[in-house]
């Protein structure tokens, strides 16, 4: 009889390479490790010899780079998401990705499970199973921190250390962990260890090294840099000149925001789980994007479409850090938000400047601006009465004069 395919969300860290092994002893498995390349850089170095070492009898590590930036990254920043005002959401948009790539190889392997590292007090566990329920339901999810069998073999990381040694697992750990990381293409997440205390200052100087994509803004260059981003229904498709496809442009945007020291946030969130917890990012590329995006916005859209849009803005953000990204809702957001984008067109011009974004100059073929209405001067144009503001202020200024005239009446 066959044995039971498992695919395993697999880094290649301690605890995904613990619980690879922990899979194929418990359930007596065949263990199908998966990593999807997002922009992890050099942590992709020896994965698959480390998984096969370990006991994965195959493993997918798949470049979906592309398909982040174009088909998750690009359509989450014609939304204008930003979650609780500040966080650009770099890990929350990666998971429905993985998890989208999971199903796909558990169907083409005849797997009956996927299974994931993710801790049983995090977001991820939520995101990744969610995606998986609304694209696979037939799919069981094999959650390791979950389990009370799994717990009680590794209650910490010692633990964890001694199994991988006894086992000959090929990992690099120690007991000692100042904090954890996670990396993709839109940014870098950093949490756990010391920077579980609020009052921890990231960005002190003896911390610097922990920012691995960009310069503290002290040390950024002393001459600013000036960028021009070139949009096309609210995406962005070239940058000073040079047309570049999504991936490329966030990979450019990486390199020159990360230069001059933009794109960190430090904050304490709130969980979806129902606790607050403090993450540090760098989201250099992401950041720009952001706020070019929103200044030609500011350009070319109806102020009725935007202000519709902006007041979707907290949902929108809201079910990409839960999970719900294929969710009915979400589609159906994401279907106004493309609208709402279809003359989001021109070119921006910003000033990079140790941390900061300013803005130096924004044109478009589209432009809602009319110089001739908004002057001060006389208006050549004619489109505009001055007169004709009496009545409008008269109609708006109704229900306060009346509102204002019950409350006087009413105390006599």
């Amino acid at each position: 009889m066959a044995k039971e395919k498992i695919v395993l969300a697999y880094s290649g860290g301690l605890d995904t390479s613990v619980i690879l092994k922990w899979l194929k002893e418990t359930y007596d498995a065949e263990i199908i490790a998966f990593t999807a390349d997002i922009g992890q850089k050099e942590e992709l170095d020896g994965l698959e010899a480390k998984a096969l070492a370990t006991g994965a009898s195959k493993v997918y590590i798949d470049d979906l780079r592309d398909e982040f930036a174009k088909d998750f990254i690009y359509p989450m920043f014609q939304s204008g998401a930003l979650y609780e005002g500040q966080y650009l959401l770099g890990t929350s948009i990666a998971r429905p990705l993985i998890a989208k790539r999971m199903v796909e190889i558990a169907r083409a392997e005849g797997a009956t499970a996927i299974a994931h590292g993710a801790t049983g007090k995090g977001n991820d566990q939520v995101r990744f199973e969610l995606a998986a329920a609304a694209l696979a339901p037939e799919i069981r999810v094999i959650a390791p921190w979950r389990l009370s069998e799994f717990r009680d073999r590794f209650p910490g990381r010692a633990e964890m250390i001694a199994y991988a040694e006894a086992n000959g697992i090929p990992v690099t750990a120690s007991a000692a962990k100042p904090y954890s990381m996670d990396r993709n293409l839109l940014h870098i997440s950093y949490e756990s260890g010391v920077l579980e205390d609020p009052w921890f200052d990231a960005s002190a100087p003896e911390n610097k090294d922990m920012f691995l994509l960009s310069a503290s803004p002290e040390d950024a260059p002393d001459q600013p840099e000036y960028l021009e981003l070139e949009f096309e229904q609210g995406n962005c498709v070239a940058l000073n000149g040079d047309r570049l496809n999504p991936l490329a442009v966030m990979e450019k945007l990486n390199e020159l925001g990360g230069k001059h020291g933009i794109g960190r946030v430090d904050m304490v969130e709130n969980r979806f789980v129902g606790m607050k917890s403090r993450g540090v990012y760098e989201t250099p590329g992401g950041t720009i994007l952001f706020t070019a995006h929103r200044k030609m916005e500011s350009l070319t859209m109806d102020r009725e479409v935007m202000n519709l849009r902006d007041s979707l803005i907290t949902r929108y953000s809201t079910l990409v850090y839960n999970g719900f990204w294929f969710a009915p809702e979400r589609l159906a957001l994401q279907a106004l938000v493309t609208e709402s984008q279809k003359n989001v067109t021109g070119t921006v011009r910003v000033k990079l400047y140790k941390g900061n974004i300013i803005a130096a100059g924004v044109k478009s073929p589209v432009s809602l601006y009319n110089p001739d209405i908004a002057t001060m001067e006389a208006d050549p144009s004619q489109a505009y009465d001055q007169g004709d503001a009496t009545g409008f202020i008269n109609l708006n200024a109704l229900r306060l004069k009346v509102g204002t005239g019950v409350a006087q009446n009413s105390g006599k």
